[in-house]
């Protein structure tokens, strides 16, 4: 593929990321490979729908949607894959914002027709300024970013990180969408794993696929302040063990669960022998980082067990139907294709 045409979804929720929203839609119409369209879709929320439709009302290439599909991410992304023109879709989280080489660093790795995912580095933004002394960056993932572990440059992996990444069209006709029933829905309990589970099919179903991450595609992703505390640090790794078990109730342990035990077994002990070292040297937030990372494991552990009992006793299951043929989800509030 050369020079593909991308599009860019951005799924929204609330209108307390006004200025989030309105900043990362700057940051993807500043471009130096300029996208050829930006979707906004609403989740479930009229007053957001409408306010951010007479913000666009007269901007080209931004377009204004509802989810099609029940609430949550998963459905929204489907709502806007489904909309979408472009030979690329790529996915952008409304509290963050895109460097200028974004687009052309995702489009530089489809030239390789086997590529059929790409995805980027994500770079917190901490509301206090700076990390938690105790806060190990082997978690980053908690919080919506790249964590310590992953190999830099551009390398090839099992699933790309869905808040900065990028699909071929193609890959959707061949897996079909997000799944619905595994990722976040607002302000409810904060699971994930959505993009891992995508990722899975996605080769079982095109075996030759080639996903890989290019680590000079990068974002900048703002970190609330609750989110710098222990107590959401728990709640999340919790809610991770949550989504694994229903990724590996889909599509296997063995496949599921691949790259986290090159995690837990390596990654993951570095990181506690760093912590210690730097406890021992006197070195601000050394032995919490390494109580986080325990601590860490244990929950995301025990979230683990309660998931797979709970999907054992209730059947619990999730969809990921095949994306509809656009229709009068490409309505709405539109502009034409800015250069």
């Amino acid at each position: 593929m050369t020079d593909p045409g991308i599009s860019v979804v951005i799924c929204v929720y609330t209108e307390d990321r006004w200025e989030d929203i309105l900043a990362a839609v700057s940051s993807v119409r500043a471009q130096s490979y300029p996208a050829l369209e930006t979707l906004l879709v609403v989740d479930h929320n009229p007053a957001l729908r409408d306010r951010l439709a007479r913000e666009y009302k007269e901007t080209e290439g931004v377009r204004v949607l509802d989810n099609a599909g029940p609430r949550g991410l998963s459905a929204g992304r489907n709502t806007g894959i489904a909309a979408s023109h472009g030979e690329v879709i790529a996915f952008l989280d409304d509290d963050a914002v895109a460097e200028r080489d974004w687009l052309r660093r995702f489009a530089e790795g489809y030239a390789d027709p086997r590529v059929m995912a790409v995805g980027g580095r994500t770079e917190p933004v901490w509301a206090s300024g700076r990390r938690p002394a105790w806060f190990p960056e082997e978690f980053d993932w908690v919080v919506g970013c790249t964590y310590r572990g992953l190999p830099p440059g551009r390398v090839r992996v099992r699933n790309v990180l869905g808040g900065n990444a990028s699909f071929r069209r193609t890959a959707f006709d061949a897996a079909g969408g997000f799944a619905t029933g595994i990722g976040r829905d607002g302000d409810r309990r904060p699971l994930g794993c959505e993009e891992t589970e995508l990722c899975i099919r996605l080769t079982r179903a095109r075996p030759d696929a080639v996903l890989l991450i290019d680590d000079r595609a990068v974002i900048h992703h703002r970190v609330p302040a609750p989110r710098e505390h222990f107590a959401y640090f728990r709640t999340r790794t919790y809610a991770e063990g949550l989504s694994k078990a229903l990724v590996a109730r889909s599509v296997g342990a063995g496949q599921g669960l691949e790259s986290e035990r090159r995690y837990t077994t390596r990654v993951l002990p570095a990181g506690v022998a760093r912590g210690l070292r730097d406890a021992l040297l006197a070195r601000p937030g050394g032995a919490g980082r390494a109580g986080a990372i325990v601590a860490g494991v244990l929950t995301a552990a025990g979230g683990y067990v309660v998931g797979s009992v709970r999907a054992r006793r209730s059947g619990t299951t999730f969809s990921s139907a095949p994306i509809p043929e656009s229709t009068e989800a490409r309505t709405g509030s539109e502009g034409g294709t800015h250069e």
